[in-house]
């Protein structure tokens, strides 16, 4: 790898950047990205690299607008010319989310590849190391043009849309289910198996929509979905049971909300498959269909959120016909 190449680095703690506090009793955030990096090998293989520590916290306090800011600032080094590609180190909790709305929000041909850590940075077995060294090359590679914003971990590149945090604690926490990899990192090659094309761009003014996530368990009633609603909602996901059915009288109330004219967007608990609106019985997902809800395919709760998040505050979706707008972008990205 040419050493003309140029990456940026973005840091925003977690594990990777975290340390036990004997003070505090607790491993913490707290090491910046030169930290990091001094723990990689010398080489002088890898690009020329330019750290930028955009915050030091655990990813479980990673918050829309912080989240905003992070890709929005991804996007300005993206469009300076001596930049070939960015590589963002954060917590593993949010990865998928944040990797995602990299994804939908910037139109790139450059990489964005977002990495972490398992094992803490004082940790003698740590996993950063290895995870950097790997993104900065993914970053720096031909052959991750045009990928979008990809997950670099243990080895293997995954598309932000299809990845998900899968193991508490396991190096190969991040797998793509059904879709598997985009390819991996091998010493310093970048081999690239598949290109992702389930992808759309939005171009949303802020993240200023209050989008709620409800995830059903056996005898979930409507008093939690109307607490929900009550709170001033700009719309709804709901994780279902399998392809896509609620209880009964949940079912109502969605219907309801639906003509309220809030969006709703139905997804699956399951881990992996498709919603798809078969079933009656009140709360099937041919009922809800009827009702007005949408079905995002198997794109997971989370990632539904953000979607429908960005497509509100999109000033081209958000017209007088924003569900038939809104159903599109979900069987583009989902179908």
């Amino acid at each position: 790898m040419s050493r003309d190449r140029h990456v940026v680095i973005i840091g925003t703690g977690g594990t990777i950047s975290s340390r036990y506090d004997p003070e505090k009793g607790r491993t913490v955030a707290s090491q910046d990205l030169e930290d990091l990096l001094a723990l990689l090998p010398e080489s002088t293989m890898l690009p020329r690299m330019t750290c930028v520590n955009f915050v030091v916290i655990p990813s479980f306090n990673m918050t829309l607008p912080l989240a905003w800011q992070l890709v929005q600032q991804a996007g300005r080094f993206l469009e300076q010319p001596e930049v070939d590609g960015v590589v963002v180190t954060q917590g593993t909790d949010t990865m998928e989310e944040t990797s995602f709305l990299a994804d939908i929000l910037l139109d790139s041909k450059k990489p964005v590849v977002f990495t972490g850590a398992q094992l803490p940075h004082d940790h003698p077995q740590s996993d950063g190391p290895r995870n950097i060294l790997d993104s900065v090359r993914a970053a720096a590679a031909d052959a991750a043009a045009e990928l979008g914003s990809i997950v670099c971990f243990n080895g293997e590149l995954h598309a932000a849309r299809d990845v998900t945090k899968v193991h508490t604690s396991a190096l190969e926490t991040f797998q793509s289910y059904h879709h598997g990899a985009l390819g991996v990192v091998d010493g310093e090659k970048v081999v690239i198996h598949r290109r992702p094309t389930l992808r759309l761009h939005l171009r949303p003014a802020h993240l200023d929509k209050r989008v709620a996530l409800i995830k059903l368990a056996m005898g979930t009633d409507a008093r939690f979905l109307e607490a929900t609603l009550g709170a001033g909602i700009d719309g709804l996901v709901v994780e279902a049971f399998g392809r896509g059915n609620v209880p009964a009288e949940f079912g109502k109330g969605l219907a309801q909300a639906c003509r309220d004219g809030l969006p709703v967007v139905v997804t699956s608990r399951c881990p992996a498959g498709r919603v798809k609106p078969i079933y009656g019985g009140g709360g099937g997902g041919r009922d809800l269909e009827d009702a007005g809800v949408l079905f995002a395919g198997d794109l997971k709760g989370p990632k539904a959120r953000l979607l429908l998040t960005a497509a509100l505050a999109d000033s081209s979706v958000a017209d007088p016909s924003v569900n038939a707008r809104l159903g599109e972008l979900f069987r583009r990205i989902a179908p």
